[in-house]
């Protein structure tokens, strides 16, 4: 513990607490909505699970199209500060719509594009942290971590608050509640954090990934979409393998998930801590390998507690993930900080858009289980493109 107060202490200025602020409030907004909204589809919007599908792949395709061209802007002559402001604005008006629309098409056009905008706002806000940690001569990583640590708190006290508020008082307290969030980020965010407008030059070039790294950035985006494909699965599908093929308690998926996320935390600052010594490549691999025996382990452990303690092996593939991937793409992309970090959340998206479709697929055709082989093989084929990356 004494290394993690050292370097908190370091970082603990009134700028860095609003920015660990600013992205717990970032993350409760979406813990928020995102558990809730299959359940708002189908009862509040009384749409069909074609639809319900639908809604989500179409989510992420948009997200990625309108996420790559603000953070293309942003690191091309966007004041950061300014933008995520605006894009706090916007997602309130995209929760308000979603607390008083019951329109499925108007929520998958307008709806679906106010609140890109709303999670567009973490990944500009990561990228300006790693800004201003860079300008003032902090540790990046470090830093970075226990930003992205806080993403992971947030999700461990969204979900059941999202569920109490949708349950007792009605998802239009609900998203009101989301709404509250990004406006009073955007209010601290004005306050607090600093502006780092960028300078113009004459020469663009400067903001180019250099081409020998861009394979190693398209390999690292493979690795990613992989990693987050085989996560994909496991939300989708492991709820239904514990309640209706292992005839388990309903709670204990609650309990998994919640404490999956809460082990994340200490495993990204250990991440943050290891990782000039060990080098991110290292870590990666070390999350892949967690990840291929996590998900062999499902095949095989059925008791209860076998499958909690397994949820460490998760947290370990997942923290690192979230955490360590972001700033190996922002390696790979000096100078395009926004562009990078966009990336990276994009990998996200690509991930949810694969995995509910092989869950899919092959659910129809084998049984729950059978999407944890797919995710071992995913978790083979991820760590062998990894080491392909030759930088750094």
């Amino acid at each position: 513990m004494r290394m993690f107060s050292v370097s908190f202490r370091k970082m603990a200025d009134v700028t860095s607490l609003a920015f660990l602020f600013i992205a717990f409030l970032t993350g409760m907004a979406s813990a928020l909505q995102t558990p809730t909204l299959s359940l708002f589809l189908t009862t509040e919007v009384q749409t069909r699970p074609f639809l319900v599908g639908l809604f989500y792949t179409s989510s992420a395709i948009i997200g990625i199209v309108i996420s790559q061209i603000i953070a293309s802007y942003s690191d091309r002559s966007g004041d950061r500060k300014k933008l995520i402001i605006q894009c706090c604005l916007i997602g309130a008006l995209g929760c308000i719509l979603y607390a008083f629309n019951r329109n499925y098409f108007v929520l998958l056009t307008i709806g679906v594009v106010f609140l890109t905008f709303g999670s567009t706002a973490t990944p500009q806000l990561f990228a300006l942290a790693r800004e201003h940690a860079d300008k003032n001569g902090r540790e990046a990583v470090m830093f970075s971590s226990i930003l992205r640590a806080q993403i992971s708190l947030a999700w461990v006290v969204g979900p059941p608050l999202a569920f109490v508020l949708a349950l007792e008082y009605g998802f239009t307290i609900m998203y009101i509640a989301a709404a509250a969030s990004f406006a009073i980020c955007a209010l601290i965010v004005w306050h607090t954090l600093p502006a780092m407008p960028k300078i113009k030059t004459a020469n663009a070039s400067s903001v180019q990934a250099p081409r020998q790294h861009r394979r190693d950035i398209l390999l690292l985006f493979v690795v990613c979409s992989l990693m987050w494909t085989c996560n994909g699965m496991y939300f989708i599908n492991m709820p239904l393998y514990l309640i209706q093929e292992l005839q388990l308690p309903k709670k204990l998926v609650g309990i998994m998930m919640g404490a999956a996320a809460g082990l994340e935390i200490p495993v990204m600052l250990i991440a943050g801590y290891y990782a000039k010594r060990f080098g991110k490549r290292f870590l990666m691999g070390l999350a892949i390998a967690s990840g291929l025996i996590f998900y062999l382990g499902l095949m095989v452990f059925t008791h209860t507690g076998l499958l909690l303690g397994l949820q460490l092996l998760n947290a370990v593939f997942i923290g690192i993930l979230a955490s360590i991937g972001m700033l190996y793409f922002q390696d790979l992309m000096p100078g395009q900080a926004g562009s990078a970090t966009t990336l990276f959340t994009n990998t996200v998206r690509v991930g949810w858009i694969i995995g509910g479709l092989v869950a899919g697929l092959v659910t129809e055709v084998w049984q729950y289980h059978s999407v944890f082989y797919i995710a071992a093989l995913m978790c083979i084929v991820a760590i062998v493109s990894l080491f392909r990356i030759k930088y750094p």
